[in-house]
């Protein structure tokens, strides 16, 4: 019973987290990963923005809901199949945690992950994939996402 406590409640957050449309980096993020976005948002918004993704409770949220998945997946055999909602949310949280400055969206089909929107830099956008590749079933990622510095809101 000790060991299907975790489980259930593992699959209970799961099962909300994966019923969200749109797995976003940021409220700021583009709708689709279609969508890029021609001008970022202000500087205010991404300091904002990043203060919440970079706090200590966010990045133990993330990092411990990561665990949590793959535990679960390590427990029932499913490594090798996930669910397009589950490799979303995963690939989500990782690029969230470790690209806090970026408007991003994931989408995934059948291992393909794709990740659109808006990162600061170069160095942010060369980090996506490798990010992406370390949740189990992601077999391949396409990415969309642009370099676009946060400008300065006007005055």
């Amino acid at each position: 019973m000790n060991k299907l406590t975790p489980i259930l409640i593992s699959g209970i957050l799961l099962f909300g987290a994966a019923c969200s449309d749109g797995a976003k980096t940021s409220a700021d993020a583009p709708n689709s990963t279609t969508e890029n976005r021609n001008s970022p948002p202000p500087a205010e918004t991404v300091q904002k923005t990043q203060g919440d993704a970079t706090s200590d409770v966010r990045k133990a949220q993330a990092n411990s809901d990561i665990r949590a998945r793959e535990q679960r997946n390590n427990v029932t055999g499913g490594d090798a199949i996930r669910a397009d909602g589950d490799l979303k949310n995963e690939v989500r949280s990782k690029l969230e945690v470790n690209i806090t400055k970026g408007q991003l969206t994931v989408d995934a089909k059948d291992g393909l992950v794709t990740v659109g929107g808006t990162v600061p830099n170069q160095t942010d956008l060369a980090k996506i994939e490798p990010l992406a590749k370390e949740i189990k079933g992601v077999k391949t990622v396409n990415v969309t996402a642009t370099v676009a510095p946060a400008v300065a809101s006007p005055k």
